[in-house]
């Protein structure tokens, strides 16, 4: 969860009594609070169709940057996508910085119907399965995309994607290059350009992560790093739900900061909801906690 004032930046002194967790409505008893740095996993998906052909040596170096900034215990894996058929990993896990350079530097364009709904689908679902050694499932995930946000040959329905990953634990930042698509809609079909927008939007708000649309290419070296003092700047809040039917239904959740003063408004960003296990209780140990929402971790 990240914590920004009105201009999106990020405050980063924030005491536990001053958050307030909502499930449904029902405010929920805070059991644990941190700002601990946690290694990261996450992934890096990049469109390499042909309308990006103009920006793939850009988008190369902003993925430079963000794997660049990797820490100690990070691990990245790196993804080309077109169409369903071209979902490729360029290079898998790793905390080798060179190996993912070199795959940054093998990612070239071709031709084909773009399938970013699939290509989300599966690159957020990687993330959300891997495991490394014995971290108590303390990393934070994420997926970093770069895109034009035109989906024309998914699999996947929108509806699928977004039921998905409401059950994982991934962040999904978005870079859309949007400028170039179809500003034209319909009288009752949305443009290529707003059904893009509004995509890209839905990924980053549904998940807890961010979206950006840069006007031009001199913009990516400050996403990138946005993006990393994102990724780095982060409370994590735990809580036990009081509603302990296990019943499989979504459960919307809402934090709130207590503002600093009248003028300083202050603005938490995490997942809008998490999805209630289904079935009997397992035995668990006491000090294990399942994270559901990223930032918001609720007791099984």
């Amino acid at each position: 969860m990240r914590v920004i004032d009105r201009n999106n930046r990020p405050i980063n002194n924030v005491g536990e009594n001053e958050f307030h967790v909502f499930e449904d409505g029902v405010q929920q008893p805070i059991e644990s609070f941190t700002r601990e740095e946690v290694p990261i996993s996450y992934g890096l998906a990049i469109d390499t169709s042909q309308s990006l052909r103009s920006q793939i040596q850009a988008v190369i170096d902003a993925g430079k940057t963000i794997v660049s900034s990797n820490k100690r215990g990070d691990e990245t894996f790196l993804v080309r996508f077109i169409s369903s058929d071209k979902i490729e990993t360029m290079q898998d896990f790793t905390a080798n910085k060179d190996l993912l350079m070199d795959g940054l530097d093998d990612l070239y364009v071709e031709g084909g119907q773009t399938a970013i709904i699939d290509a989300v689908y599966l690159s957020a679902e990687h993330v959300a399965e891997y495991k490394k050694g014995d971290d108590s499932d303390r990393r934070r995930r994420a997926l970093i995309v770069i895109t034009d946000g035109e989906d024309r040959s998914s699999f996947y329905s929108q509806e699928k994607l977004f039921s998905r990953l409401r059950e994982e634990d991934v962040q999904i930042y978005v870079i859309g290059f949007v400028n170039e698509l179809d500003k034209e809609g319909g009288f009752i079909s949305k443009s290529p350009r707003q059904k893009a927008v509004n995509l890209i939007n839905k990924l980053a708000t549904e998940t807890g992560g961010r979206a950006f649309f840069p006007a031009s290419l001199s913009e990516l070296p400050q996403i990138a790093n946005e993006i990393v003092r994102d990724l780095r700047t982060q409370y994590v809040l735990a809580y036990n739900p009081t509603n302990k039917l296990r019943d499989g239904s979504f459960r919307s959740i809402r934090v709130v900061v207590d503002d600093a003063s009248s003028r300083d408004k202050r603005i938490a960003l995490t997942r809008n909801g998490r999805v209630a296990p289904k079935g009997e209780p397992t035995k668990i140990p006491a000090t294990r906690m399942t994270t559901k929402p990223s930032g918001v971790v609720a007791r099984p």
